[in-house]
């Protein structure tokens, strides 16, 4: 689990166990574990990206689904790397870059509270494209994407779902990268 995320769900355990006054500590801890996986369903059922999703797929979707938070500059993934997670962003703001050693990094787009990040752990050869890098302190809820890829496969109603949704994030990705070459070959133009 990667290191942010543990941080994250230690905290929360300990906040629930702490507020809700619990007794024992096995009973505390499983009852923050509940508390805090409630929690983390309602988030996942309120995001924009699974509005009117089947109550059987946003339980299947949930499973293995954590909190991370992110700093300043803190990068969430790298292009290049397995993409192996799907991440719903709760707050923040995050730059979806593309890297090139050679020419640098451009901005593809900025994403805030509402969007979702990290689509490549459905498409062969399962790495991401961009790199995504907070610019603020952010908040994301990372979901599994290897659990996701695997439950679409074996639920083809729920993998249709999340087929049509993640197309129009892709198409979303698209335009705003063709924005931002037609705004270089701008800038490019009105410099010579």
């Amino acid at each position: 689990m990667n290191t942010t995320i543990a941080r994250q769900h230690d905290s929360l355990t300990i906040w629930a166990s702490k507020t809700r006054g619990l007794g024992n500590k096995s009973n505390s801890y499983a009852a923050s574990e509940r508390t805090f996986m409630n929690g983390l369903k309602e988030a996942i059922i309120a995001h924009p990206f699974f509005g009117d999703m089947k109550p059987e797929h946003l339980e299947t979707i949930s499973v293995g689904a954590d909190v991370a938070e992110f700093g300043s500059d803190e990068v969430l993934f790298r292009e290049g790397e397995p993409a192996n997670r799907f991440h719903l962003i709760q707050s923040g703001r995050i730059a979806l870059e593309a890297h090139d050693p050679a020419d640098g990094t451009a901005l593809v787009e900025y994403l805030g509270a509402g969007d979702v990040l990290g689509w490549s752990w459905l498409f062969p050869p399962f790495v991401y494209h961009f790199r995504a890098r907070a610019v603020e302190p952010s908040r994301v809820i990372a979901i599994n994407g290897g659990h996701l890829l695997v439950a679409a496969e074996k639920n083809h109603e729920l993998g249709y779902e999340l087929m049509k949704r993640l197309a129009q994030v892709v198409i979303q990705r698209l335009q705003a990268t063709r924005r931002q070459l037609l705004n270089q070959q701008i800038e490019t133009v009105l410099e010579t």
